[in-house]
């Protein structure tokens, strides 16, 4: 009998504990967004430090991911639209750049794209899912943390809200 009662404790409140754990927005107090030096496509280093001042919209994706590729015309779109502002969007592959360039030419991605040695997972992470987009302020701080596909209207609420700071 009691057994029971746990059981079905068990199995009613589960459903609840994973909602509360796998929440899709983290907004935390702002922290200082780590600084990495990865290579672009081609191969050339860059500093994610190197765009502050602006707001950043930071993506780790990777090219097989379908959410991923999901977010990208979103992305390319939020780029057009801000990139004359204090804006840029950072992609930061966790797929080889051998196969990055052919996709994000074909994606017609216009924002730069970062190949991860690891070093930015680590220091962001560690990242456990695909995508997990980071908002960093003008002083580059992190002020959210997304993880799965998120709409272009809420990145273009944020770029807005931290524009006009």
């Amino acid at each position: 009998m009691r057994k029971s009662i746990f059981t079905k404790a068990f199995i009613l409140l589960m459903p609840l504990f994973i909602l509360c754990a796998c929440g899709r927005v983290r907004s935390e107090a702002a922290s200082a967004a780590p600084d990495v030096s990865l290579r672009d496509m081609d191969g050339k280093v860059v500093a994610i430090s190197g765009f502050k001042g602006k707001v950043i919209i930071l993506d780790f994706f990777a090219t097989w991911c379908p959410p991923c590729r999901q977010e990208i015309p979103d992305f390319v779109e939020l780029q057009k639209q801000y990139g004359a502002q204090a804006f840029t969007m950072v992609g930061v592959s966790l797929t080889p750049a051998s196969d990055v360039r052919p996709f994000a030419e074909k994606a017609g991605i216009n924002y730069p794209i970062l190949i991860d040695n690891d070093e930015a997972s680590k220091a962001y992470g560690p990242i456990r899912s695909i995508p997990t987009t980071f908002v960093i302020d003008k002083e580059f701080n992190i002020v959210k943390k997304y993880i799965g596909y998120t709409s272009k209207e809420t990145f273009e609420s944020d770029i807005k809200e931290l524009l006009s700071k």
